[in-house]
């Protein structure tokens, strides 16, 4: 009993002095030596300061595809100050190298997921390394942006699994009509890397258009990532006589394929899937380029100031235009962002939902919403490459 009498007493006056100091903690004292009582207002405001979170970056930033995760890189960093600068979200950024990988990639992803503790994540790149991230990001509850993947049943991975990227079943279809018409194709030759997730969707479109379409399939064609030598496969298609080459590669193979066309005496068009949508290509392959058709939901000559404003920073910024990678990683950033800021807090399913919920979002690709699934809304631009630079196809 006395044992508990002595632990009443010392709860006392530990309670005692823990409300002394309470009553001290609630002045501040000014350079005046004036006390003064805060406001609730004040302490509201202090409490509702920007949310801070983490984003992890899974891009393809060495190898042969590294001109893509160059592109996403800049476009991240770019979106990041811009936000950071606004003060309505704080965020910081961990970027991982996949090299274009599958097995780089998810290991990156598990790093950013369980050691970083990423509220949300953007990449990787392709939808090869997605198809191993997706249903892992999904498992853990982060929502992910893919600002790149394009091949079918991306989103449908699960409920956390997003995209900014214009599939190729919506992109592919827009720039084959938009030739036939033009040039009144009939007969088609088909090339496509099948050792990959994102080139082999890419030809699963085509030959399902052209089919639709009651065009001539000629010949279908393949290849391997890395290839140098395309005469075999190009010769074979030049003595079919073809209106029209569909393509669907990366832009290195896709460029030399070109180039090595071009130099045999193929001049016909050729229409590519999303891989061929970087300047790369006009790098690599020079004037041999012109005649590419492609559809993008990213057109620079939108006669457009935020799109400008756009292309005037990151020229400010990196010496060079931006390409849709560039775009699309910088506007999946920027959703990133209204996401976190409209969840209040740094929250993966809370974040998932806002994310979710967003409806016409202002970017530079044009207004952003989201279906049931997670795939973005929006109707691709058809371009033709022309003089060595991207134009309207019309």
């Amino acid at each position: 009993m006395k044992n508990m009498k002595g632990l009443m007493l010392a709860m006392t006056l530990m309670l005692a002095m823990f409300l002394a100091a309470c009553g001290g903690g609630n002045q501040s004292t000014t350079s005046g030596g004036q006390t003064d009582e805060p406001t609730g207002e004040a302490e509201q405001g202090a409490a509702s300061g920007p949310v801070e979170a983490k984003i992890g970056v899974i891009s393809w930033i060495t190898g042969s595809g590294a001109g893509y995760g160059e592109a996403i890189k800049n476009g991240v960093k770019l979106a990041l100050e811009e936000i950071n600068t606004k003060g309505e979200v704080k965020l910081e950024v961990l970027i991982e190298d996949s090299a274009g990988k599958q097995e780089q990639a998810l290991s990156a992803a598990q790093k950013l997921i369980n050691s970083e503790n990423v509220t949300a994540l953007l990449g990787p790149t392709l939808s090869t390394e997605m198809q191993v991230v997706g249903p892992e990001a999904d498992l853990s509850g982060v929502p992910t942006m893919g600002t790149s993947v394009t091949a079918q049943g991306i989103p449908q991975i699960g409920d956390y699994i997003f995209r900014d990227s214009i599939p190729e079943s919506l992109a592919i279809p827009a720039s084959i009509k938009k030739a036939v018409e033009k040039y009144g194709v009939k007969n088609v030759a088909i090339m496509y890397g099948n050792d990959d997730v994102f080139t082999k969707s890419g030809y699963d479109t085509m030959h399902q258009v052209a089919n639709e379409m009651g065009l001539n399939i000629l010949t279908e064609e393949t290849f391997q990532k890395g290839q140098s030598d395309y005469n075999a496969q190009l010769t074979k298609i030049k003595n079919l006589n073809p209106d029209l080459i569909l393509c669907s590669a990366l832009y290195n193979e896709g460029a030399v394929i070109m180039s090595q066309a071009r130099k045999m005496g193929l001049d016909i068009p050729f229409v590519g899937g999303n891989g061929f949508n970087s300047p790369e290509v006009i790098t690599i392959a020079g004037d041999a380029a012109n005649g590419l058709i492609v559809a993008t939901p990213w057109f620079s000559g939108k006669d457009d100031p935020k799109v400008q404003e756009f292309i005037q920073k990151y020229k400010d910024a990196y010496g060079k235009d931006p390409d849709q990678f560039a775009a699309q990683a910088y506007d999946g950033f920027y959703l990133l962002a209204e996401a976190i800021k409209n969840a209040g807090e740094a929250d993966r399913d809370k974040v998932r939902d806002a994310l979710a919920a967003i409806k016409d979002f202002p970017g530079v690709l044009g207004n952003m919403s989201f279906d049931q699934d997670g795939d973005i809304v929006m109707d691709p631009t058809v371009l033709v490459i022309d003089g060595g630079e991207f134009k309207l196809f019309e």
